[in-house]
């Protein structure tokens, strides 16, 4: 057993089948199954379950799985010393950020980021699935979300508020709704996934209730939100760093302030995957977002301090 096999078992683990990890060694899945069936016989003992879809390491398998990322990521944070020395950071990231939150409030950040660190390659994708990062397409992934998967490092950026708003023009010619419950009678726009109910949870104090809405105009793209809000179409329930430039310059009005409204999460996370080594201009991205998004809560869009909500859970 030698290094390179280590490093073999580490690859096929992290690409949790044979196939996927062919395709990124770019090696054909035979040669892959046959050096995993030698290391194996090396070591006397089987590493990996092989089911039809997915490889699970046995118990010796997840040991030398965690001494061969340990190995791996030592070399790599040797050979990015070496390399990197007296040198500003350089080197390629890969994030996903949700469609809202990474272009109305993250976009002015990155592009900071990007004149600071000229070297650095931002790859940046406007996505609202964790999948990209558990399929390893991206490095850090920033996601709304209530509980983040205890399988990944997640680290708070702030609270999310969703606000129900309309614009000015709206409120002059419609009735607003004094409570909740009276969006089910309106017209709606939000994002929810098109053809189901959305289901809105509303906190005032200790007291949490749901109520379930049928919007009218359904999104993930969030400046079309707002436009359809601008133009009237309806109430908005949106996070409010969609709207918070057109509140403050009065266009949009918000309704139903005495209550808490959330829908797909209650906090913003940063996301990544654990026991990795960092590369530097990753590490150097991850530092600069938290700092960032610590240093503007309350004052720019969207995020309250961590942990600023009181009230029901």
């Amino acid at each position: 057993m030698d290094t390179k096999s280590l490093t073999l078992l580490v690859d096929i683990l992290d690409a949790g089948n044979l196939s996927e990890a062919a395709r990124r060694l770019k090696m054909t899945r035979a040669n892959v199954s046959y050096h995993l069936n030698q290391l194996e016989r090396s070591v006397g003992m089987q590493l990996v379950r092989r089911t039809t879809r997915r490889v699970e390491p046995t118990e010796i398998g997840l040991k030398l799985y965690q001494h061969g990322r340990s190995i791996r990521d030592e070399l790599a944070a040797a050979r990015e010393s070496v390399e990197t020395l007296g040198k500003t950071p350089q080197g390629r990231v890969r994030l996903s950020v949700p469609s809202g939150y990474g272009q109305f409030v993250m976009s002015p950040w990155l592009l900071e980021f990007k004149r600071l660190y000229p070297d650095i390659v931002l790859d940046v994708l406007f996505e609202n699935s964790v999948d990209d990062l558990l399929r390893d397409e991206v490095d850090i992934a920033v996601r709304i979300m209530s509980e983040p998967p205890q399988t990944l490092v997640a680290r708070e950026l702030g609270a999310v508020r969703y606000v129900a708003c309309v614009s000015r023009d709206y409120a002059q010619a419609n009735p607003l709704p004094e409570q909740p419950e009276d969006l089910t009678r309106m017209r709606v726009v939000s994002a929810a996934v098109i053809g189901r109910p959305l289901r809105l949870s509303v906190y005032q104090g200790d007291k949490r209730q749901y109520v379930i809405l049928e919007p009218t105009v359904v999104s993930r793209n969030y400046p079309f939100l707002r436009d359809a809000i601008l133009a009237g179409l309806g109430v908005g329930v949106v996070p409010d760093y969609v709207v918070h430039d057109d509140i403050a310059r009065g266009e949009v009005l918000t309704v139903l302030d005495p209550w808490r409204l959330s829908i797909y999460g209650r906090s913003m996370y940063m996301l990544y995957m654990p026991n990795r080594h960092h590369p530097r201009a990753i590490s150097t991205l991850i530092e600069f977002v938290l700092a960032k998004a610590h240093a503007d809560h309350g004052t720019e869009a969207g995020l309250l301090p961590a942990g600023g909500y009181s009230g029901g859970t």
